[in-house]
């Protein structure tokens, strides 16, 4: 995944073979001991002889899988039963294992296809059927992740099979063979999962308009069923509504998924909200985290801090219930939303987050926000600079993003904070002291931009280089422990009107004046009059302070 995709590393291998042993151990324990069947016996000796050849010699395993396949069809034929049975269904899904671990793509969807022609032909169970894909559709994808990452876990020749087609074809062979209304063993409840599996698949790919189509297949069948099942009892009506609710859920994580990377704002927006508003359904903690965190970067990108912060903070504990690691880069999130908001509230007091605030992945987080309320600049650009700090912003592309924002947040606050005493404060000093030696034409870009918020009344001297602040504003600061204060909107406003009449007068006043220059003097003077260090004051800031605006 992505704007923000995580990479895990597991023993792959390790964890299949646990879940296949967990499937093929599913044993019923009674009291009655029932009669052993001796071809029963005989398929279950040879297949498990045939697993034991896997790591000493692949070919003989593979032919004696294919004996497994060939003993098992010839007994089911003598009753004219079935082509396949349970034994050939595990035979070939270690066939197709096997050759996916050689690279041998030929190979791979024979069995494969012989595999779910097996499955359509129901002697298998669907617990059964439902784990042994799911596990061989993960094996298929993490190849081709594998390969992107550059640890494919292929031991053959690996040039002989691209991963990214064979991902392909499987997910496109397992989806025609489970399609509700033309597969060969149609199975809606494996088509939907293998559809989002397949459209999770595709994001990664980046096939856009692959992914569309399986996202107009997916909303589709989500509203057929809904509609087929118009008038049901009340409990069934339930299940369906909640199972429906559900599916909607995913769907919806998926298109968000393609809205935030293809920076579609509108309908990001649109199915952020969608999401929030389903009820009844039990998605998976993961499916919903993933829909939090991606709706909290849409309101950090539109500026929306808070709504940002309670949104990746839902994100954390959702990842956290799913116990996802991806919930540690969600609350360095939260803060990062809770400094860019301004809150005097540090996200590591929660409950939930405090046992966290000591973890080496997101130390440097928990030393920049108690920087940043106690004002320290100094500290803040010099953990942002350690070893931990590098290593934060070098691997997490979305705190890069708002870095610049950042520092012009904190950079802020302190000024606020150092001008309260002074009446008249040389830009020099704040830039070099105050501020760790930023340039003097960014702090006046700050200073203008509070000035022009209302939340500092002065002017600036361009031609001296200082700040003048009004002796309303010291007076403000003076009594008030919120530097700046409220004021009244109405006031505000009326003030700005008054600035851009002034603004508007002044230049009219210096154009008339140049012309008549123009005319008497010729046009050198003109440069002269526009050069001038003014300092008339327009609605608390000065034209050498609007300028200064203007060129910053």
């Amino acid at each position: 995944m992505s704007d923000d995709e995580y990479e895990y590393e597991y023993d792959e291998d390790a964890s299949m073979e646990q879940n296949e042993a967990e499937e093929e151990e599913q044993f019923e324990y009674t009291d009655e001991e029932e009669p052993a069947d001796d071809i029963q016996v005989e398929l279950e000796n040879l297949y498990y002889n045939s697993k034991g050849l896997r790591e000493t010699n692949l070919e003989e395993a593979k032919r004696s899988f294919e004996q497994v396949i060939q003993q098992e069809s010839q007994e089911l034929s003598k009753g004219n039963e079935k082509k396949y049975g349970p034994w050939s269904y595990k035979a070939m899904k270690q066939l197709v294992k096997l050759h996916l671990r050689v690279g041998d793509a030929d190979a791979v969807q024979k069995d494969y296809s012989r595999l779910l022609e097996c499955i359509a032909s129901g002697g298998v169970s669907p617990n059964q059927i439902e784990k042994g894909l799911n596990a061989m559709l993960e094996r298929v994808a993490s190849l081709y992740q594998g390969n992107i990452y550059g640890s494919a876990s292929t031991t053959g020749d690996s040039s002989k099979m691209d991963p990214r087609a064979m991902a392909l074809q499987v997910y496109d062979s397992t989806l025609q063979t489970f399609h509700p209304k033309t597969g060969s063993g149609q199975n809606e409840r494996l088509w939907f999962k293998t559809n989002i599996k397949y459209g999770q698949l595709l994001y990664e790919m980046n096939e856009t308009p692959k992914l569309h189509r399986v996202l107009h297949d997916l909303q589709s069948y989500s509203s057929s069923t809904m509609m087929a099942g118009a008038q049901p009892a009340e409990s069934s009506y339930s299940a369906m509504q909640s199972s429906s609710s559900t599916q909607s859920m995913e769907i919806y994580a998926l298109q968000i998924q393609l809205y935030s990377r293809q920076r579609d704002h509108k309908n990001l927006r649109q199915t952020f909200e969608k999401a929030m508003a389903v009820r009844g359904g039990i998605p998976h903690p993961r499916t919903l985290a993933l829909i939090q965190e991606l709706g909290g970067k849409m309101h950090m990108e539109s500026k929306q801090y808070e709504a940002a912060g309670k949104t990746f903070f839902q994100a954390f504990k959702s990842y956290d219930e799913a116990g996802d690691p991806a919930r540690l880069k969600c609350l360095q999130y939260l803060v990062l939303a809770s400094m860019l908001g301004t809150s005097s509230i540090n996200p590591f007091d929660s409950q939930e987050a405090r046992p966290y605030r000591d973890d080496p992945e997101i130390v440097a987080m928990t030393n920049l926000v108690q920087a940043f309320h106690s004002h320290d600049i100094h500290s803040f650009e010099k953990i942002l600079l350690s070893p931990q700090g590098k290593r934060m912003l070098k691997h997490d592309e979305f705190i890069r993003l708002h870095l610049t924002d950042l520092l012009r947040t904190i950079r802020t606050q302190v000024l606020q904070k150092v001008l309260r005493p002074y009446s008249r404060v040389s830009l020099a000093a704040l830039a070099s002291h105050h501020l760790n030696n930023i340039t003097v034409s960014e702090v006046e870009s700050l200073l203008v931009q509070l000035i022009l918020d209302g939340t500092l009344q002065a002017k600036i001297d361009k031609t001296d280089g200082v700040l003048l602040l009004d002796a309303k504003q010291k007076k403000k600061s003076s009594g008030s422990a919120s530097y700046g204060g409220s004021e009244d909107q109405e006031d505000y406003a009326a003030r700005q009107v008054q600035a851009m009449q002034i603004l508007l007068s002044e230049i009219e006043k210096v154009s008339i004046h140049a012309t008549s220059m123009k005319i008497k003097d010729g046009p050198a003077m003109l440069g002269t009059m526009v050069s001038s260090g003014t300092t008339t004051a327009v609605g608390g800031a000065s034209m050498g302070g609007f300028r200064g605006g203007m060129v910053h």
